[in-house]
């Protein structure tokens, strides 16, 4: 990465879950408005609400969960619906994915959150050429079609081979405009890359100095991350692990050394099975004990 005397930092890196861990119900919450106090009594800063199977909350229940998290120092983020697919080779059924990410982005703002991530699609039954091409109308449909907004769309890296979401094809795509900006999922490009992405540091430092070169160096300063150790197949990701599962990587002590070593300041959601919380709390632990 360059220097740039213009980019915009953080204090420090960022840690938290995507959605509500098992700990969290055995403690004995039932809202998600009580998580941000809960992940602040942890020691996290960051939370990512999980909205995979549609925007369902009401208004006074995102806005209460936004509440709490300004309340508690917790940074937000949501994820948008999984069935949004940006390269749909159904019209109707692409073009209704808009509608998904304006909804999005109106519980995403009662939420105080800064960044919706979404699925970038599928390249299953048409060649990844006609997949980017129909993602890109999606996308510029979309900004014709959303205010002004804060809120940046993020585009996610996927895991398995039969989807768009290549490190260089969210990039591509995020350069249509600075509200697009990739969301980086190691645990995806390692499935997808057969475990072999992520051998160690320099694997991980690639990832910020391409995305410093080519979508600017405040962006790769500020990523948005998803760490998981994930099982994958010839097909790529098979189904997100523990940090205690060792079979799969990768491992999440070399992409820490990067941080600190480039003094970056990304915000890290772990979307472990189950115990995402807990796997969050071990990558700021070990941050800090770099720092």
């Amino acid at each position: 990465m360059k220097n740039n005397e213009n980019i915009v930092v953080r204090k420090q890196a960022l840690f938290g879950p995507g959605g509500n861990s098992e700990a969290f119900y055995t403690d004995g919450n039932k809202h998600t408005y009580q998580a941000p106090e809960w992940l602040f009594g942890m020691g996290l800063d960051a939370y990512e609400y999980q909205a995979g199977n549609g925007v369902r909350g009401s208004k006074a229940t995102f806005e209460k969960i936004g509440q709490e998290a300004k309340k508690f120092g917790v940074s937000m983020s949501l994820h948008a619906p999984y069935f949004i697919s940006l390269s749909g080779v159904e019209e109707e059924k692409r073009l209704k994915s808009i509608v998904y990410i304006k909804q999005s982005l109106e519980a995403a703002q009662l939420l105080g959150a800064d960044t919706i991530v979404i699925h970038t699609g599928s390249a299953a039954k048409i060649t990844r050429t006609q997949a980017m091409t129909l993602a890109r109308d999606t996308l510029l449909r979309t900004l014709e079609e959303i205010e002004d907004t804060d809120i940046k769309l993020g585009l996610e890296t996927m895991g398995k081979i039969n989807q768009l979401g290549t490190l260089d094809e969210v990039i591509e795509l995020c350069k249509l405009d600075k509200r697009f900006v990739p969301i980086v999922d190691f645990g995806h490009l390692n499935a997808r890359n057969f475990g072999d992405a992520f051998v160690g540091r320099d694997d991980y430092e690639r990832v910020f100095y391409t995305i410093g070169n080519e979508l600017g160096d405040e962006v790769a300063q500020n990523l948005h991350c998803h760490f998981s150790r994930i099982e994958w197949t010839k097909a790529g990701e098979r189904r997100h692990l523990t940090f205690e599962d060792r079979e799969y990587g990768p491992d999440f002590e070399p992409l820490i050394e990067v941080i600190v070593k480039n003094d970056l300041t990304p915000r890290i959601i772990c979307e472990s099975a189950g115990t995402m919380a807990a796997d969050a709390l071990a990558m700021k632990k070990y941050y800090h004990s770099l720092v």
